[in-house]
């Protein structure tokens, strides 16, 4: 990938379930799940996320399922490092990608939420994560790239004579490598981004607070005389029209409070991740921020994933886009309260819109050079 060209993720689940869909049956459906993967595909996209929650179905295996049913798409597997030993999750990856074709990233999410992470057996707290994650990502690349078995002693990890026959098929800089995506907004967080991270991905924030965010990751990479892409996750809320997009969102928000109330949902608060208070922090500045940036399911949510969204038409949503391409986020994590449905209709209009733009975006700048 160029740095001039933009890259779209999807999201895909092992039924049907958001916001607004209460989840019905088996968790799993395998059905779903194919057409799920194969809409994506079809739609443009360039990967999907497989999410991780300490009581869904293994997201390892929804890649290797949905791999098996698509032929181009690439996937995004969502990890928390720490329930799985690292010189197994090297491996597994390594298959992973070799079975897929050299299909597989991974999204290192080392927890923002106590209780979650307790369901799994983990009790560390937050930094004590993070740091667990920079010994972790070290010891990874020590397995897909070594040519012999190795040592390893240290805070969290003590293995010997680790190694892996099976490399990853991708390589980065000539070594075996899968790419790296990371997430985490916190002092603790930045410097293992720095150290580790191919794409930092970041919620759908305001356009000063990616500002400052992009930043520090930035400054913090270039410490190590290396270079990070930016990812930026929203919810489009698309229509025709201006007015009608507004009036979805409406429809949105009530369908999700009228949905929790059901559940027994409270608001809550963002727990320990720093990136849902980044969501709420945007939210007390108002409902409605820069060009199209909507905040009110994030608000009563409590910030607890991925919830801002951007509203208007296709053109609309795809001008605000560029204006974080701008501050050089060159993926976008887009998933729709309608799931299924909206990654079809993101390929329809949103997503060769935004390529069109950041096509001519980039012979402007070649023509002015």
């Amino acid at each position: 990938m160029s740095q001039n060209d933009v890259e779209f993720i999807g999201m895909i689940q092992g039924q049907k379930v958001s916001e607004i869909h209460a989840a019905k049956g088996p968790a799993i459906d395998r059905d779903y799940v194919r057409a799920f993967a194969q809409a994506h595909e079809n739609a443009g996209f360039d990967r999907v996320l497989v999410p991780h929650h300490s009581t869904g179905p293994d997201a390892t295996l929804t890649v290797a399922h949905a791999a098996s049913v698509t032929e181009r798409i690439h996937f995004m597997l969502a990890h928390r490092p720490g329930f799985v030993a690292p010189t197994l999750a090297a491996r597994q990856f390594a298959s992973l990608d070799q079975f897929s074709g050299g299909r597989l990233a991974v999204h290192y999410i080392s927890g923002g939420s106590d209780e979650e992470q307790r369901r799994d057996g983990d009790w560390l707290g937050h930094d004590q994560r993070y740091a667990r994650t920079d010994e972790y990502l070290d010891v990874l690349h020590k397995v897909w790239t070594a040519d012999k078995p190795f040592d390893h002693e240290g805070a969290h990890y003590r293995f010997q004579n680790a190694f892996s026959e099976v490399k990853p098929l991708q390589t980065r800089n000539g070594r075996p490598h899968v790419p790296v995506y990371f997430g985490g907004a916190s002092e603790a967080a930045i410097p293992v981004a720095g150290k580790y991270a191919d794409v930092y991905a970041l919620w759908g924030e305001s356009l000063d607070q990616a500002r400052e965010l992009t930043a520090r990751v930035r400054a913090e990479a270039a410490k190590h005389g290396r270079s990070v892409r930016f990812s930026v996750s929203f919810r489009p809320i698309l229509a025709q029209t201006e007015e009608a997009a507004w009036a979805r969102a409406d429809s949105i928000l009530a369908e999700t409070r009228r949905l929790r109330v059901v559940q027994g949902y409270n608001r809550g608060g963002p727990q320990q991740s720093e990136g849902a208070k980044r969501l709420l922090a945007a939210a007390e500045k108002g409902t409605r921020l820069d060009k199209r940036l909507w905040t009110a399911v994030a608000q009563e949510i409590g910030g607890r994933s991925n919830s801002t969204a951007l509203v208007g038409t296709p053109e609309q949503v795809a001008d605000a886009l560029l204006d974080y391409y701008d501050l050089g986020v060159t993926t976008f994590l887009i998933r729709g309260f309608d799931p299924l449905e909206d990654a079809v209709d993101y390929g329809r209009e949103l997503i060769p819109r935004v390529r069109e733009l950041v096509a001519q975006r980039a012979a402007s700048i070649r023509k002015a050079a």
